[in-house]
């Protein structure tokens, strides 16, 4: 494992945001397309897992996403943010708020 310091932790504009929407990508299996809301914001996502979750049953999810990341285009999509999962035998499990905080609020 590799540290990093502070610093560079500090950098990472980690917040709540709610899964507004999401829509199967033609031709893709693994990704979904999804909107999510950060409360003064909604964007666009790349939501990997498509093989493991029905799009529907992402909708109202309150996630923890890197909201300052650089945009990155997949399948002719440009996601502007990522959504944080624990990695487990290469299935995504989203991290997720167990009550109702404001969207957008930061997470530190």
């Amino acid at each position: 494992m590799t540290t990093i310091t502070y610093e560079d932790f500090a950098k990472l504009d980690l917040r709540v945001a709610k899964i507004i929407s999401t829509d199967p990508i033609p031709g893709k299996s693994r990704i979904i397309k999804g909107i999510i809301d950060l409360g003064d914001d909604k964007r666009t996502v790349i939501i990997g897992g498509a093989q493991y979750y029905k799009p529907e049953d992402l909708i109202g999810k309150l996630v923890i996403v890197i909201a300052n990341l650089e945009p990155k285009t997949m399948a002719g999509v440009e996601s502007n943010a990522m959504l944080l999962a624990a990695d487990v035998d290469d299935r995504p499990f989203w991290l997720t708020v167990s009550v109702d905080v404001p969207l957008g609020s930061p997470i530190k």
